[in-house]
C-alpha cells in the first residue's frame, strides 16, 4: 500500500466518529417492493436456525432493493444518515446513495455520497472536504477496525445478514406485516467473532476485521424474516469505539423486491482514485 493510500485509509478509519458526529452516521431508510399479502413464516420454525440462515436465503434470492439507516449518538445528539440502493448477494456487491443530515437551519450542507460496495473494498464519491468532486476514495475494508460495519455510514447489507450467523440467543417476538409481507420478528444477541467463525475458514473481510476490532463483540439485534427465510429488516445495536469514548450506533437495513436485477459494478479507473489527503471534520476531535 502506498504512503498516500495508507494515509487515506487511516484518515477514513479515524474519521468514523467524525462522520457520525458531523453527518455520516445514523437514520432509517426503508425500501418496499412486494405489495401482495404473503403467508407468515411457520411459527414452529427454530428461531436460531431461521436467523442463522438469513444470509443463505439472500444468496438464493439473487438481488434486491435495499434501504439503510445509521443512527448514532454523538455529544448528546442523535444524528442520522439514510441510504438506498440495490445489492447482488451472489457476488457480494452493490451500490448505495447516502443522504447526510441537514444543518440546524434545515439546509443540506453536503451532496449525497455514492458508495460502491465490494467484498474487499469500499469506494466513495463526494466523500467530503479535501477530495476533488470528480475523484473517488477507495478504502481497504480489512484496514478498518470495524470492518466497514460503521465507518461508511451504512452497514453492508450482506454483512448485516452474515452477522446473524453468530446468534447467541434469540426469541420469537411476534408476527407483523412489512410492505404487505407477513414476517416473523426475532430478537436476541449475536457475537461478531462467532459470526466470523460460522462463515468458515475464510470469513468475509468485513467480519474478520470487525471480529478483531470491536471492543464489545456482543450485538443486540432484531430481525424480521419472511416465509422464505429472507430478512425484510435487520436492526443491529453496536457499541463502537474505545471504552471511554464508546458511542451507541443503531443500524437498520431493509430488504425488498427480491429478484431485482443488479447490473455488474463498474469500478472507477485508477486515475480517478484519490490518493491525497482526506480532511476530517473538526468534530472528529
Amino acid at each position: 500500500m502506498t504512503a498516500a493510500k495508507s494515509t487515506a485509509v487511516r484518515a477514513v478509519a479515524a474519521a468514523a466518529a467524525a462522520w457520525c458526529a458531523a453527518a455520516l452516521l445514523a437514520g432509517c431508510g426503508a425500501a418496499h417492493g412486494d405489495t401482495g399479502e404473503q403467508a407468515a413464516p411457520a411459527a414452529a420454525a427454530d428461531p436460531a436456525a431461521v436467523v442463522r440462515g438469513a444470509a443463505d436465503a439472500l444468496a438464493r434470492a439473487g438481488g434486491s432493493a435495499v434501504g439503510t439507516s445509521l443512527r448514532m449518538a454523538s455529544g448528546g445528539t442523535w444524528v442520522t444518515v439514510t441510504g438506498s440502493g440495490r445489492y447482488d448477494y451472489a457476488h457480494g456487491q452493490g451500490t448505495l446513495t447516502l443522504v447526510l443530515p441537514s444543518d440546524a437551519a434545515g439546509a443540506q450542507e453536503h451532496p449525497p455520497v455514492t458508495e460502491l460496495l465490494t467484498p474487499g473494498a469500499l469506494y466513495m464519491k463526494n466523500r467530503g472536504a479535501g477530495v476533488p468532486a470528480d475523484k473517488w476514495v477507495r478504502v481497504d475494508i480489512t484496514a478498518l477496525p470495524d470492518g466497514n460495519l460503521v465507518t461508511g455510514g451504512a452497514t453492508d447489507p450482506l454483512a448485516a445478514a452474515r452477522l446473524l450467523r453468530g446468534v447467541l440467543d434469540v426469541r420469537f417476538a411476534g408476527e407483523q406485516t412489512l410492505g404487505g409481507v407477513r414476517v416473523r420478528h426475532l430478537t436476541g444477541t449475536l457475537d461478531i467473532a462467532g459470526a466470523a467463525r460460522a462463515s468458515g475458514p475464510r470469513p468475509p473481510a468485513a467480519l474478520a476485521a470487525a471480529a478483531r476490532g470491536f471492543a464489545v463483540g456482543r450485538v443486540p439485534f432484531d430481525a424480521w424474516v419472511d416465509a422464505e427465510g429472507r430478512p425484510a429488516r435487520v436492526t443491529l445495536r453496536y457499541a463502537y469505539g474505545p471504552a471511554r469514548r464508546t458511542v451507541e450506533v443503531v443500524s437498520t437495513t431493509t430488504y425488498s423486491a427480491f429478484g431485482t436485477a443488479v447490473p455488474p459494478l463498474t469500478l472507477p479507473p485508477a486515475a480517478d482514485i484519490w490518493a491525497g489527503k482526506i480532511v476530517s471534520s473538526p468534530a472528529a476531535g
